[in-house]
């Protein structure tokens, strides 16, 4: 196996020292003058990486050896200038950003603020997470071809988890559909929630008479959600929530389902009064890293609009 922490990057390249391989038999290594093609065929042996970026790489000459060091192109440069929103990001690229979490040569991880969508709903829709994305590619002049892994509703604050080349969208992307991905969520719910922790394990699809809404319904998708009660307030419970499913509003949904909405959750009972937006806030975000898998663990702190409402309840 290839010893992924000896890997250093150099512009579009990733380079790795033969002599630095671990494990693996010396005797198949390739050799200085060996055919790209035969470095590719050693590395698909490995199945380190996934065949499609392997390919990939090998189809733009990609795949170099050179004086006993392996180079893979693994970080190309894009051209932003072709990106939809491109021109609203270069419009507007000297306004700020929402906070960066974390950021590496693979990864990018912004602090969503409550009222900002993450992609356009519409055709030039502006002020999104996306387009701040490529607005902070060019103050920091970087041209990686940044792309949303996960989404928050527009009126959740959080982490948000973007990838910055191709291997980190395909091992991400992956890694979201097998629910590798975990989402931890504070929330300020109406009422006291009297067990101490629980599972809302109950089916969630569409709402026929209100086409923005979801219901529990024994004809939806299979919908679980596991909470915690962190403290109790004379008119609201503090949760923590981790989902085991991703529906639609899973969290507004199940929990008005409980006679437990959301403070400030309009769309599914919340009273207003206290706060004109959805009390929910995405915690932490768990994630193993897409080049070598180590586990990431990204913390958004307490927003201040949440903070002003426990200060309030409490």
């Amino acid at each position: 196996m290839i010893d992924l922490k000896q890997a250093v990057r150099k512009g579009e390249w990733l380079e790795m020292p033969l002599p630095l391989f671990s494990g693996q038999d010396t005797s198949d290594m390739p050799k200085n003058g060996d055919h790209p093609y035969t470095v590719k065929q050693w590395l698909l042996t490995l199945e380190q990486f996934p065949e499609k970026w392997i390919n990939r790489l090998f189809s733009v000459g990609g795949i170099r050896l050179e004086n006993g060091v392996l180079r893979l192109r693994a970080f190309p440069e894009a051209d932003l200038r072709v990106h939809l929103l491109y021109k609203a990001a270069a419009a507007t690229v000297r306004q700020p950003v929402p906070p960066v979490l974390f950021e590496d040569d693979h990864c990018l991880v912004f602090d969503k603020p409550i009222g900002m969508p993450v992609h356009p709903a519409f055709p030039g829709q502006s002020g999104t997470l996306d387009e701040a994305s490529i607005r902070y590619m060019l103050q920091t002049g970087q041209s990686a071809p940044v792309r949303h892994i996960h989404r928050l509703d527009e009126d959740t604050s959080g982490p948000v988890l973007y990838a910055k080349n191709d291997l980190a969208q395909w091992r991400l992307d992956e890694a979201m559909r097998s629910k590798q991905i975990e989402r931890r969520y504070i929330a300020l719910v109406q009422g006291i929630i009297s067990q101490t922790q629980g599972t809302i394990d109950e089916p969630i699809g569409r709402d026929r008479h209100h086409s923005a809404r979801r219901r529990v319904s024994p004809t939806g998708d299979q919908a679980v959600t596991h909470y915690e009660v962190l403290e109790r307030y004379d008119r609201a419970s503090l949760v923590r929530i981790q989902l085991e499913t991703g529906r639609t509003h899973q969290i507004r949904v199940h929990f008005s389902y409980l006679g437990h909405p959301l403070i400030g959750d309009k769309l599914y009972g919340g009273d207003q009064r206290l706060l004109d937006h959805q009390a929910l806030h995405g915690e932490r975000l768990f994630f193993s890293h897409p080049w070598d898998k180590r586990g990431m663990e990204i913390h958004s702190p307490y927003p201040a609009w949440l903070s002003k409402l426990i200060q309030r309840l409490s």
